[in-house]
């Protein structure tokens, strides 16, 4: 493919069917490793492999790696582009991220427009309304933080209460992608007389910031954390980013995800290989 290695990559498929992950070995001339087979001493601290992994169960993997201060790679649905719009009619998964040493990207980086300008996509200016959407967090992030999803959500809504009086609706994350992309989209609940998102860990708040309705974000990393409020006593004034700050953030952000196509032939692991 073309590719200089820098890394000894280790690709962790779940039962060896993850094609995602599948993708990725294959396009850098490698066989993805069955995640029953992975031994962390072995592979991670004897051969010093680096584990590219997507799931956020394998949550133990990724403690080991942190604990150990060893690299590793995590790969999940993309930051921007995956929602209908001009460039996405049906709201098909086409992009996905993949972080070093995190869940998401806390930082942004230096990047050229061109990737952003591609997703044609609308950088929306600030809506004004009075509603709060509190963004249910799903169980498995809340497994990952060793937190528990009903009583965050109650404590939350609580905290929320102590700060203002809107009304706060909390939206659950539908189990079915057309249920979330087609029949009851954020895209249309953000336009409706919303004053400010909160949510733990979920990509909705991306969405939210490019609509033009600031965010708050609780989780301990999220590629939010820049341009949006991290705390839920910021209700009334929530932070929101100029102009510049918001394009700089979705130039990054462009930057740090892939189509599948780019997974396919290379260009994902071109890019890390070169960037990070």
């Amino acid at each position: 493919m073309g590719i200089k290695l820098v890394r000894n990559w280790l690709f962790l498929s779940k039962q060896g069917k993850d094609e995602y992950i599948n993708m990725l070995a294959h396009s850098v001339g490698q066989h993805p490793m069955n995640t029953d087979d992975f031994d962390y001493y072995y592979d991670v601290k004897v051969d010093n492999r680096v584990p590219v992994l997507r799931g956020i169960l394998k949550y133990k993997i990724m403690r080991n790696c942190l604990e150990d201060q060893r690299e590793f790679f995590y790969v999940d649905t993309g930051y921007l582009g995956n929602q209908v719009g001009a460039g996405n009619r049906r709201g098909d998964k086409w992009y996905h991220r993949i972080v070093r040493n995190d869940l998401q990207t806390t930082q942004i980086r230096a990047c050229a427009s061109d990737r952003w300008q591609r997703l044609d996509i609308r950088l929306h200016s600030r809506r004004h309304g009075r509603r709060v959407i509190l963004a249910a967090p799903d169980e498995k992030p809340c497994r990952y933080y060793g937190i528990d999803r009903d009583q965050w959500l109650a404590q939350t809504v609580a905290a929320l209460q102590s700060h203002t009086d809107r009304p706060v609706v909390i939206r659950e994350r539908a189990s079915r992608r057309l249920d979330r992309t087609i029949n009851d989209p954020l895209s249309q609940v953000l336009t409706d007389d919303v004053h400010c998102l909160v949510t733990f860990n979920s990509i909705a708040a991306v969405e939210s910031i490019v609509a033009g309705v600031p965010a708050i974000v609780l989780a301990p990393s999220h590629c939010a954390q820049p341009v949006a409020s991290t705390t839920v006593a910021d209700i009334e004034n929530p932070l929101w980013p100029d102009q510049a700050l918001r394009e700089a953030w979705v130039h990054s952000l462009a930057y740090q995800q892939y189509h599948v196509r780019e997974m396919r032939d290379g260009t994902a692991m071109r890019m890390i290989e070169k960037c990070e």
